[in-house]
């Protein structure tokens, strides 16, 4: 039923300061006909204030607590390694499965995001092919394998 289609359609928010990746992101979402509503932000900052529904975000309808973050790790104002570190501080926030997708491939930062909580952590592909096949891949782990701890109680 509708009902259920709709709940399964967590949001997603993807933190991405870079114009160009966020379109990618989107198209290949489109591609692969991942039917979740996406939120994007620029910085780290308003990943925060997007999770704690202030500085424009106040609208809990239009801006709902997402049920996944895709995170890039080297962003204006406020980094995702401190960002991770927030929200896995905050026991609202700390369950929200959080994927860090950067162009980092530098073996501390991989160690460094799983020590601050991180649930996945993906070197950005250079081709679009490549980004596409990824978010087919994520669309099929995080919402046919994996349960997502997130209800009615997260989501208000």
């Amino acid at each position: 039923t509708m009902i259920q289609k709709t709940k399964m359609a967590i949001p997603i928010l993807i933190a991405e300061d870079d114009e160009e990746d966020r379109m990618l992101v989107e198209e290949a979402m489109e591609e692969s006909l991942l039917s979740n509503p996406l939120y994007f932000v620029h910085d780290g900052e308003q990943v925060m204030d997007f999770l704690y529904n202030r500085g424009g975000y106040e609208d809990k309808q239009k801006f709902p607590l997402p049920g996944l973050i895709l995170l890039d790790l080297n962003m204006p104002k406020k980094d995702g390694r401190q960002v991770l570190s927030e929200i896995r501080q905050d026991p609202k926030l700390k369950k929200i499965p959080i994927i860090v997708l950067t162009t980092s491939k530098a073996e501390e930062d991989i160690l460094r995001t799983y020590d601050l909580g991180v649930n996945s952590y993906i070197t950005k592909p250079v081709t679009f092919d490549g980004l596409v096949e990824i978010v087919c891949n994520l669309g099929k782990y995080w919402f046919e394998i994996v349960t997502i701890p997130y209800n009615d109680e997260i989501g208000h």
